[in-house]
């Protein structure tokens, strides 16, 4: 599956993509990113080729005129209560989206959520989209308003992705924003 938008292509990972991946996750820009930190090409190549089979859900965001790789998005489908049965409708999507860091505020993460956000409801049969970003990622909230998203509620101390110096986890707020397929169509018919 690839998605096109103007300036950009969301496409399965290729293993050719190991050094553009590199460069954003040697030093992810938040916490909740810490676990996907990469300390070299070597691991960056072993990363991408987990990838290689993602052909639906997890897509490289790249440049339409280089082909460069300057991110990743995915979600993948789940049942929107967490304990429903295993029949359950997987209607629901919690995307995650990372940009490497010199391609901010150039409107390419918009772009690229956009796109997937109408992929999700339209070809995944997505009912319900949510995220979650930490109260201090202010660029990630404003993506999340910018797409037509509710804050839906703030966690406090919810999740620990780093350790303080000491060894103690360092807990943060947790912020939730969600939209409805229905929201998002009257959002799309209203542009």
């Amino acid at each position: 599956m690839v998605i096109e938008t103007k300036r950009l292509i969301l496409r399965p990972f290729l293993e050719s993509d190991a050094a553009d991946v590199y460069e954003y996750l040697r030093a992810p820009a938040v916490n909740c990113f810490a676990s996907m930190k990469l300390h070299s090409l070597d691991e960056a190549q072993a990363e991408v080729k987990k990838r290689l089979g993602e052909t639906e859900y997890y897509f490289a965001i790249t440049l339409k005129d280089s082909g460069k790789v300057i991110g990743e998005i995915d979600a993948y489908p789940e049942a929107g209560e967490p304990h429903a049965d295993q029949d359950a409708p997987r209607d629901t999507f919690s995307p995650c989206w990372m940009l490497n860091e010199a391609y901010q505020g150039k409107g390419y993460a918009f772009e690229a959520a956009y796109a997937f956000f109408d992929y999700l409801f339209s070809q995944k049969n997505a009912r319900r989209i949510y995220a979650y970003t930490e109260d201090y990622n202010l660029s990630s909230q404003h993506l999340c308003e910018k797409l037509g998203m509710r804050q839906e509620g703030v966690f406090l101390e919810f999740i620990s992705f780093v350790n303080h110096p000491d060894g103690t986890p360092k807990y943060e707020n947790t912020m939730q924003y969600a939209i409805l397929k229905k929201e998002w169509d009257r959002r799309r018919w209203n542009q």
